[in-house]
């Protein structure tokens, strides 16, 4: 099962590797990973999309996780309200006959055109993940020369209580 796990974390070198080694240790494919300051400059939250096998080995991450010493608060927010987003970055094959036809196809995404050469268009796309997925496919035909990534960067919505099925687990008070 594909959960989506948030991790508040001190913003301290080492905490994103030792995170990622426990995942890795435990033999837990990680999808996507995002990482970034809060609005407290010593402190990071992780988002990580990784896949589960049950709910065992999810409540087994979870009080894993904790353990780590740098570790602040992890929430498993698959099943809650959230808003989620992710960037990509897509240059695409194009001449100066396609850029319309291109511009065409972006504009119901929302998407931009950010960087434009004689040979290719860098498109810039945000939102949920299908969306994402959704827009490359249809630029495919194209020719895409170079993709990437942010991966998933996701919070609860609004306030909400906390999990009841699987324990948030915080030292924050």
């Amino acid at each position: 099962m594909r959960r989506v796990i948030t991790a508040t974390v001190q913003n301290r070198s080492g905490v994103l590797n030792r995170v990622t080694g426990l995942l890795h240790k435990r033999q837990f494919n990680i999808e996507s990973i995002s990482v970034g300051r809060t609005e407290t400059d010593s402190i990071s939250k992780m988002t990580f999309v990784v896949e589960v096998p049950d709910h065992q080995k999810l409540e087994q991450l979870v009080k894993q996780l904790n353990k780590q010493i740098d570790v602040l608060k992890v929430s498993d927010i698959t099943d809650k309200a959230i808003v989620a987003r992710e960037l990509a970055l897509i240059k695409v094959v194009s001449n100066s006959q396609l850029r319309n036809e291109i511009q065409g196809i972006i504009e119901p995404f929302r998407a931009s055109i950010i960087d434009v050469s004689r040979d290719s268009l860098t498109v810039q796309v945000t939102g949920k993940t299908d969306k994402v997925e959704a827009l490359i496919d249809l630029l495919r035909p194209y020719g895409i020369k170079e993709l990437a990534r942010t991966g998933l960067t996701a919070f609860l919505r609004g306030h909400q209580p906390q999990v009841t099925d699987l324990p948030s687990y915080s030292i924050l008070k």
